[in-house]
């Protein structure tokens, strides 16, 4: 009579059919991104600079969009990135970028410091277009391609703030809010075409838009620009430093990659501990 303990195979030769449908192998190899269009907006420097340089990288085509034609030719240097000088708040002149994009990444933004009762209507006006209004844009335009090859990926670089408010940052508070629920919109009708929406959300970024708060912030909490970082930027965070652009863009890329497959309509915090609290 045969040991049952030997019916037991250790190799895969007659493994069972997995309930419902497979999704693809996912091996540990490099994320190659062979034949795949990204758009890449805010991308003269910081987080979108560091985006687009990593999926240049992984052999996307990148097309990267900023109204920075300076920030946008040094990026383009020695790279096969291709740089679309554009001001992205301009909202009927988006129809004029590319729309056969596969990979789009929305992170162009600005910030304003102020309380709400001295904040400029404009500016507020103008956070929302250029951070909520136009992401929207671009996305309907390329949801169709995306559709139509069965593949997208949607990275919406939001913030801590997309998740928690600070004191006077109204606008960018308010336009990181809607872009989070937009994204988790995007998320569920892109799901049965092959389309992924995400938002990555980190604390403050060694960016050059912080770099700009610091004397807004100085003049606003009424203290010296020296103490603004260590006060204001790190006080609600665990570990204390700045996020570097570089973090960002790994994420980024692995949301791009074949692991991702089941990632979307979620929010991927890289806050130092902020959210924890």
């Amino acid at each position: 009579m045969p040991d049952a303990r030997n019916d037991a195979r250790d190799d895969d030769s007659e493994s069972p059919t997995p309930i419902g449908m497979t999704g693809p192998r996912v091996a540990n190899d490099p994320i190659d991104l062979t034949g795949r269009t990204a758009l890449v907006t805010g991308a003269a420097s910081g987080i979108g600079a560091a985006i687009a340089l990593a999926l240049s990288r992984a052999q996307a085509t990148v097309h990267a969009v900023d109204r920075d034609e300076a920030g946008l030719t040094r990026l383009a240097q020695g790279t096969t990135v291709t740089p679309i000088v554009a001001d992205l708040a301009d909202l009927d002149s988006l129809g004029r970028l590319p729309h056969d994009v596969d990979i789009l990444v929305n992170n162009a933004g600005i910030q304003h410091v102020s309380p709400i009762e001295e904040f400029p209507l404009d500016r507020f006006e103008l956070i929302l277009d250029l951070m909520l209004v136009s992401p929207f844009r671009l996305i309907r335009q390329s949801l169709p391609h995306m559709y139509s090859r069965g593949w997208g990926r949607v990275i919406n670089v939001s913030s801590v703030h997309g998740l928690r408010a600070s004191p006077f940052k109204s606008a960018y508070v308010t336009a990181k809010h809607g872009l989070e629920g937009l994204s988790k919109v995007v998320a569920l009708e892109g799901a049965p075409h092959g389309v992924t929406s995400t938002c990555i959300n980190p604390a403050y970024v060694r960016t050059p838009l912080v770099e700009k708060q610091i004397a807004d912030q100085a003049r606003t909490h009424g203290i010296p620009e020296s103490e603004v970082v260590e006060k204001v930027m790190l006080s609600p965070v665990a570990v204390k430093r700045l996020v570097e652009p570089d973090e960002v863009a790994a994420l980024a890329l692995f949301l791009c990659g074949p692991a991702s497959g089941s990632v979307t309509g979620t929010s991927f915090v890289m806050d130092g501990g902020w959210t924890a609290h």
